[in-house]
This record gives structure tokens, sequence and C-alpha cells, in this order.
């Protein structure tokens, strides 16, 4: 994106750009509807909201480097070489421009001045929130005047009044530094993976800006520097690395009309699976919208008529849909434009109707190019896509046997579910546990009105691997689909959910972990909704049981058992190591893992798709030496290991 994009009149960021639109007295009261969660997570949008700032300055063509440090005492220090801020006063408020920007709630070029054409931001809720969230914070501006400006505030209210504190210097820029608030936020500990993985996204969606993260609260600094010239063809091979790519380069196209600018790269690999990502001005659009809804009709479209014109699809052949043609796909669509209109229940649904036709038509031109000019590329492609269709003929006699007519009745339900009482599909709950030993205990020890039962002999099928035909195949697996009752794929229905909890209960051993990822693999492929709406949790059997005369405690963790035998001492104590959930009887296992007032469950979230689609290819998928360096990289994380 150059600089021939922005007219004068586009270009032009002076003070009277800076537009006001309310206070901030409700940041503080309410500062969830604002930054979404006191959370470690909206403490990461602390930092997000003052770096997005640089990324609109790199999408306006004057930046190119951004640092982000993050020092002793969770204190944040972000600079980049962009144009600063203007220093003027304020044409209503009188006060400095950059003053107004700091302290007044939505103030800044982004907002209908002409000072930004595109910006991203946490939907523009400006650095002033961060402000007002901080215990202190401290700007230094570098104008074009070639002064250094400074100015304090604590809590979002100036200390004093902007100041010079340098002249003479030749590059523009800005260094903002602030604390996030200990009255605000649950805890204050940043994660620099966190912080990272969103960094190397947006150096990938922002093609030749650098982004460097340095974490100095260590003796030990670590540092990550992030700069793709590729921009989203660097992107897609990142993602493809532990998959095999079925043809060297990534297709790639940019567009750019009165609606903005997009820009479409795709590649395909050997697996079964796909991997779609929509951004809308560097916000990850996680649930779609028109942009995501035009780049899928426009590739159904353009393969089938590619494949009709070549006489490989013959006049009585039907069409291949759209998931025959996304099988093995990895896509990043991403558009920037003016005006985003976010909906959906996460704000991260783009409903912006003229984006549909604008990428609609862009990817069918430029994709019709790609499949002429690139036969042995197309070929693949429209073969990957015959092969699908085929599977998904074989599949459907086996998909049909996992429907239910009914969420609530129990026709066709598997013969080893020992379903619930309750028709309560909120406050009723089914755990999946490993082996029929264990299934045995847990249907004794229940609440059978409201705790449902499935055990799965052995290892389910790893999906990672496989098409969908052989998934339905799988007698373990159809179990599962037609106990939850919710579909799987794009038939896949979560008010259909026959229970408000799946629970996955499995061994505390190598093989008991490497059932649980085997579900969960399954669940994140084919039934991600279950997890992103909160209903898949993970049980913690303990691992111990210690014994003292007549007092026994079950204790969960290494660290949990040093606290307890401090306590009671090491003398004459019986110390039982739990290998497996079937060496409980009913009674332990209800009382340690199944009483809903006793027990400890975790609830399973997925805070990034593109991490978590990187995680199970490469722990689950066809690579070895990716998931040897998985190991070896988190090896010092592990607490427990059975030999």
């Amino acid at each position: 994106m150059g600089e021939e994009i922005f007219s004068e009149k586009e270009r032009n960021y002076e003070a009277e750009n800076i537009q006001v639109l309310e206070g901030l007295e409700a940041v503080r009261k309410r500062p969830g509807m604002y930054i979404g969660t006191t959370s470690i997570d909206g403490l990461h949008h602390l930092v997000y909201e003052v770096v997005d700032n640089s990324i609109d300055e790199a999408m306006a063509g004057f930046c190119d480097r951004i640092e982000v440090i993050i020092k002793p005492g969770n204190i944040v220090i972000v600079n980049d070489n962009g144009r600063g801020i203007p220093v003027e006063p304020h044409p209503k408020l009188k006060r400095p421009a950059v003053e107004v920007v700091m302290t007044v709630l939505h103030a800044g070029g982004k907002f209908g001045g002409e000072g930004y054409k595109v910006s991203g931001g946490l939907h523009g809720v400006g650095v002033s929130v961060v402000n007002a969230l901080s215990e202190w914070m401290e700007v230094e501006d570098s104008w074009k005047d070639g002064k250094v400006y400074q100015q304090r505030y604590e809590r979002g209210i100036p200390v004093y009044d902007l100041k010079v504190v340098a002249e003479g210097k030749t590059e523009t820029g800005t260094t903002i530094t602030f604390k996030p608030d200990q009255e605000i936020f649950e805890e204050l500990d940043f994660n620099f993976k966190t912080l990272s993985q969103r960094f190397r996204e947006l150096a990938f969606l922002n093609k030749g800006v650098k982004i460097i993260i340095r974490d100095e609260r260590e003796e030990e600094f670590k540092e990550a520097q992030y700069c793709y010239e590729g921009g989203i063809v660097s992107f897609v091979k990142y993602l493809n690395k532990n998959k095999n790519p079925l043809f060297l380069e990534p297709f790639y196209m940019y567009e750019m009309g009165k609606e903005g600018e997009v820009e479409v790269s795709l590649q395909y690999n050997e697996g079964f699976l796909e991997s779609v990502y929509s951004f809308a001005n560097n916000i990850n659009t996680h649930e779609g919208g028109t942009h995501l809804s035009g780049f899928k009709s426009a590739l159904t479209r353009t393969i089938n008529d590619y494949a009709r014109n070549k006489g490989i699809l013959k006049e009585n052949d039907e069409n291949l849909t759209g998931e025959d043609i996304r099988e093995g796909i990895t896509a990043i669509l991403s558009i920037k434009i003016t005006d985003p209109q976010f909906e959906g229940q996460t704000k991260t649904k783009l409903g912006n109707s003229e984006v549909r036709g604008f990428v609609d038509s862009s990817l069918s031109k430029n994709l019709a190019i790609f499949l002429e000019e690139n036969p042995k590329e197309a070929r693949i492609i429209v073969d990957k896509a015959l092969n699908a269709a085929r599977a998904r003929h074989a599949a459907k006699k086996a998909r049909e046997l996992t429907r239910r007519k009914n969420a609530l009745t129990s026709t066709a339900l598997p013969g080893k579910l020992a379903d619930c009482s309750s028709r309560d599909t909120v406050n009723t709950e089914i755990y999946i546990v490993e082996g029929d030993s264990a299934g045995g205990s847990a249907k004794q020890g229940r609440d059978r009105n409201f705790q449902a039962i499935l055990p799965l002999r052995g290892k389910i099928l790893n999906v990672e691997k496989s098409r969908i035909n052989k998934i339905l195949n799988n007698e373990e697996i159809r179990a599962l689909i037609t106990a939850i009752g919710t579909g799987i794929g794009e038939e896949f229905e979560v008010a259909k959910a026959r229970y408000g909890k799946v629970i996955i209960m499995t061994d505390a051993d190598v093989d008991g972990a490497h059932i649980r990822t085997l579900i969960l693999t399954f669940f994140y492929r084919y039934m991600r909704q279950l997890i992103e709406e909160g209903l898949v949790y993970i049980a913690q059997p303990p691992l111990f049981k210690v014994k003292k005369g007549k007092k026994e405690e079950y204790v969960y963790n290494e660290r949990a058992l040093n606290e307890v035998l401090e306590q009671i001492g090491r003398d004459g104590i019986s110390l039982q190591r739990y290998k497996g959930l079937g060496e409980m009887n009913p009674e332990q296992l209800w009382n340690t893992t199944m009483d809903p007032d006793h027990r400890i469950i975790l609830q399973v979230q997925v805070a990034d798709a593109i991490v978590a689609d990187q995680t199970f290819s490469t722990l689950m998928g066809d690579k070895v030496e990716p998931r040897r360096e998985f190991i070896e990289a988190h090896a010092h994380e592990v607490e427990n290991l059975d030999i």
C-alpha cells in the first residue's frame, strides 16, 4: 500500500482534523464496555490499542518500524517512526491536539476527520481509554517542527501542560509509556507469547512493517522481530509450514477500488481441512461477514466455471460444492475500508453490504487469470475438489446415521450411552470417559438426574489425517456425534446440543493425554462452535491420595502434594498415585472428579484460532520434524511425565 493511494487532502493530519465525540467519565466505571474484560485479555487489549495507532500510521504509508518494550513492573513502552501527533491547539477545546487525543474518548484522526483513510484499533476506542485505565501514562511526541513534546497523565488526567523537552530532532514519531492500573485489572502480568503472536499477525497483514517486541522483566531478555516483505503470501506459507502444500507458490491478488482495498492469498495442501482467515482493517473477523461471503462465492463459481470450460466436469455432472472446493485450502483474506461496520456477538463480523460484491468480482477476475495461466496448479485444485466430492457422496450415508430428529428424545442414541433423566439441555452434562472400566465407575458414581456417561473404547481416529467419510465410519466418533446431537461441520447447530457441558475425562497419564488430544482435535476441527460457546471442559482427576491416620486428602498435582506434605508432615503417611480412573471406586470418582461442589474442571478456550490451527497441525499432522521441535521447545513446561 503505497503513498499514491492518498491525496493531499487525505494526508491532511493537522489539529483541526482531530474530532471530539465524548468525554472519558464512564471508562473507569465500566471498563468492560470499552475493552471487553478486565482479565488478562483486557490487559493485552491496552497494548494492542496503542500499537494499532502506530499501525494506522503504517497503513497510511508513514511508519515502517514499531517497537514494544515490557519493563519490570509491567510498564509498557510503544514507539514508532510515524508522523507524531499534532500539537497545535484544538479549534474547539483550545488544548494541544495531542492532549485531546490522549484524554478525550473517540478523539482522533480516524473519526470522520481526514487524518486516516482506513484505521484499525479495537473498533476505535482510542488511546484515551488506555490512558483512563492506566495508573500513569507519558507521551513523547516528535512533531514535524523538530521539537520533542512531553506530557504525563495519571488515570487519564494531565499532570502538567504539554512541554518541549528537546529540539532539533530530524525524525518524527511517538513514544507512549504506560502502567496499567491495578485498581482496574484482575492481574498485571503481560504474556510475551500472546503479544508476540498478535504482532506477528500484524506484520503479516502490513507488509514491510517491522514490529519488535522485547520483554525486559527478567534477567535474560526475550525478544522477537517480525517483518514480512511477502505480506499475506508469507502468512499462508507460515500456516502451511507443518502441512504438505500441493504447489510451491501461493496464489496472490491485490485490488483497489472505491470500496477500499482487498488482498487474497491461498494455497492448497494434502490435508482435508479448511483454514480460511478473514481480516478487516487488521481486525480478525472470527465471525466472517460480507467479505468472506464474497470470497467463498467467487472461489466456488470460478473453479466450477474453469472445470466446465475445460471439460473436466461433464454436462451431466453436478457442480462441486463450496465445501468440496475448500477442502485442504489455506487462505488469507484481508480488506481495508474507510468505514467498517462490525456486528455479531463479539463485534467481529463485517456487515458492509458493498464489500461482498467488491471481493467477489475482484477475486473472480484474478483467480480466473491464475487458473488459465497456471494449468498444472489449476488441475491440482480441481482434482482435489473432485476427490472431496467423491468422499462427500461416500460420507452421505454415514452422516445420516449420526443425525437425530429431535435433540430431546433418545431415539437412535448409542447403546453404550448412559443418558441422564433430565431434559434440561442447559444444566445437563455428558462425561466422555476413556475405557469401559472407568466408564463403569462413572456410571455408578454419577448423579443420574443430570449426568450422562459415554465410554469410548481405545483411541479414536486422528481426524487431522482423515477424510470426512472415514471419520463418519468410525464407530466411536459416530457415537460421540449422535450423543452430543449437534451434527458436525457445516450442518453443526449448537442449539441442538443435548447437554450444557461436554466433559472429557481421561486418565492422568501419557495415553490419557493422547486420547484427550484426539478428542479435542475432533471437536476443534468439526464442532469448533462447541468450544467457542464454552461448552467443552476437561475433568481434573486427582493424581494422589494422601492418608495419615484417619484423614484422607486428594491432591491434583505435584506442587499441591508438596504443600500438603509440608502441612501434615512426611512421617506415617500413606501415598497412593492414581495412574487411571479405573483405580477409583464409584464413590471416590464422584467425590473427587464429578461432584460439582468439589470437582475441578477446566473450560477449553480458543483465544486465537490461528495459533490453535498451527498447534493441532503440529501435534496431530503428518510431519514429524515440527512435532519434535514443539516437544523440544516446551519440554521444560512439563510437570508430570509418566514413563
